[in-house]
């Protein structure tokens, strides 16, 4: 059968599930039903649903797909490689237009998340992506959020006209390591790919600049840029990671990094692993992020809290890890202590911080105080002093870690029968 010629619902669930690999949005997991034996009301199949998170809190619901799954590219860690033997589909901008409003009118989704493989060359792909959202906000003012996956060794000028439609553009720098890049995506370069991003910073500057200087000057990418690195593809530690990530946010103003972690796919690559790596260890790479995002920790203290592999420990978080490697920085006065001193306390938030600071203006504060402030005073008191509490000699145990660690077993018991 033509890819042409197949339906759209079945062009959709292809390419809706070949998309299920971008990790810039995060969908929620449910069993399957629906109604469309004529039984009961509603359906949780969705293809190509899913979920992104506003600044503050709020669930966005976007329509994720990929333009089309075919790729004149070979990275050995893609599903949709040329050499895969995958099911292919390709949808038409008009029809994925289409798409966006039909969904959009039936109040399903708020916005659109599109990327591509590579059909003919970087530029028509990318003039097929841009089309898409040109249709959307020109022809159908539709004012929902857009998020465009760019091709780097697309023509500047194609790239540039993204952010003209898209709230957000994202370039993926794919692997940590220009080592790995080269070994497991031989189409792609490394140096093109950070140009592709300097040249996108440079296009959102100027363009606030100019709204600055001329009222009626047009928005681009407001909601800025972001990447994506496969965790686990390579031999990259956490420590080359975080150190990648924290240059690329320096260098090129990103809003996020995304990590995703590698999944074995079919007719693999003998190169690749043969298991993915676990879960939480993208978890950890994401408390590492927030670490030097909103903490105030430089990727080099971030990396001391890894082991001698450059590893960070899976059973605690990076933060925890650190101030058990360097207890000389503890115990932090709570009534006294600077900002920077505070956000360094396991247990502590940024928020927990900043109620702290507002709060010892009118009063001292107790354990008791800080206890309303945070999940677990047990995981903080060996760290802080308060009015009432002085950890004596608490820092120096052998066994803290087994004190302020997590659980385990305690937390599975809420979920007992």
């Amino acid at each position: 059968m033509q890819v042409a010629h197949k339906p759209v619902l079945e062009r959709l669930k292809i390419l809706a599930d070949a998309a299920k690999y971008d990790a810039s949005c995060a969908s929620s997991g449910t069993a399957k039903r629906d109604s469309q034996n004529g039984k009961g009301i509603g359906s949780t199949e969705g293809m190509g649903i899913c979920h992104a998170y506003a600044p503050d809190g709020r669930c966005i619901s976007l329509l994720k797909l990929l333009l089309t799954n075919h790729c004149v590219f070979d990275c050995h860690y893609c599903v949709n490689r040329k050499s895969s033997n995958v099911e292919r589909a390709r949808f038409a901008p008009q029809e994925v237009a289409d798409l966006t409003l039909a969904f959009y009118k039936r109040n399903y989704i708020e916005g659109l998340f599109l990327s591509s493989g590579i059909i003919r060359n970087s530029d028509h792909t990318m003039e097929q992506l841009v089309e898409t959202a040109r249709i959307l906000r020109k022809e159908h003012d539709f004012r929902g959020y857009i998020h465009l996956k760019t091709i780097p060794d697309a023509d500047p000028g194609i790239v540039r006209q993204a952010g003209l439609y898209a709230d957000r553009v994202s370039i993926n720098v794919e692997l940590p390591t220009e080592a790995g890049l080269n070994r497991l995506a031989p189409d792609k370069d490394a140096g093109v790919i950070d140009g592709a991003m300097n040249t996108m910073k440079q296009a959102i500057v100027e363009a606030k600049d100019a709204r600055k200087r001329f009222r009626h000057a047009p928005r681009y990418a407001p909601a800025g840029q972001s990447t994506q690195m496969i965790v686990g593809a390579d031999g990259a530690n956490d420590a080359e990671i975080v150190n990648r990530a924290s240059t690329l946010y320096g260098q090129h103003r990103l809003r996020r990094v995304y990590y995703s972690a590698f999944s074995p796919i079919p007719d693999a690559s003998a190169v690749l692993p043969l298991k993915r790596p676990p879960l939480i260890r993208e978890h950890r790479l994401y408390q590492s992020d927030w670490l030097i995002r909103f903490y105030g920790f430089s990727s080099a203290e971030v990396a001391q809290a890894a082991d001698h592999h450059g590893m960070l420990p899976l059973d605690i978080d990076p933060k925890l890890a650190w101030a058990l490697k360097f207890r000389e920085h503890f115990p932090v006065d709570l009534n006294r202590a600077p900002k920077e001193a505070l956000l360094r306390v396991p247990g502590l938030g940024t928020r927990g911080v900043a109620q702290i600071l507002s709060a010892r203006r009118h009063r001292v504060l107790r354990l008791d105080d800080v206890a309303k402030l945070t999940v677990s005073v047990a995981k903080i008191k060996p760290f802080v002093v308060a009015a009432d509490w002085r950890p004596v000699l608490f820092t120096d145990r052998a066994d803290l870690k087994n004190i302020v660690a997590p659980d385990c077993n305690r937390q599975l018991e809420l979920f007992a029968a």
